[in-house]
């Protein structure tokens, strides 16, 4: 069994996403391997709230092409996952000294 901290790698810090947690919506990198149920016990474990819906996709990796000599290669892909929490629910703190 994973821990939870294994489920969750990092938040995803970007305009868009930023976005969001107005709305108690914020984004996460999560395990590749973890389910909609993992990470909804995760961020609430981690965060301590309670959690609406999650939403994931897989991102696949960019194509790059690298300097000296060596051919293209591709970024690694990843998972993304936008938690929802309830209105009720506190914020998370991390975002919030962002704003």
């Amino acid at each position: 069994m994973k821990s939870v901290y294994d489920v969750i790698i990092r938040p995803i810090v970007s305009e868009r996403s930023m976005s969001g947690a107005g709305e108690k919506k914020y984004t996460f990198e999560v395990a590749r391997d973890a389910s909609k149920v993992e990470i909804r016990r995760a961020a609430e474990e981690i965060f301590g709230v309670k959690v609406l819906s999650v939403n994931t996709m897989n991102v696949r990796g960019k194509k790059k092409r690298y300097s000296a000599g060596r051919p293209e290669g591709t970024t690694p892909s990843w998972k993304k996952a936008i938690v929802r929490v309830t209105e009720d629910s506190k914020t998370i703190e991390f975002f919030d000294s962002l704003m």
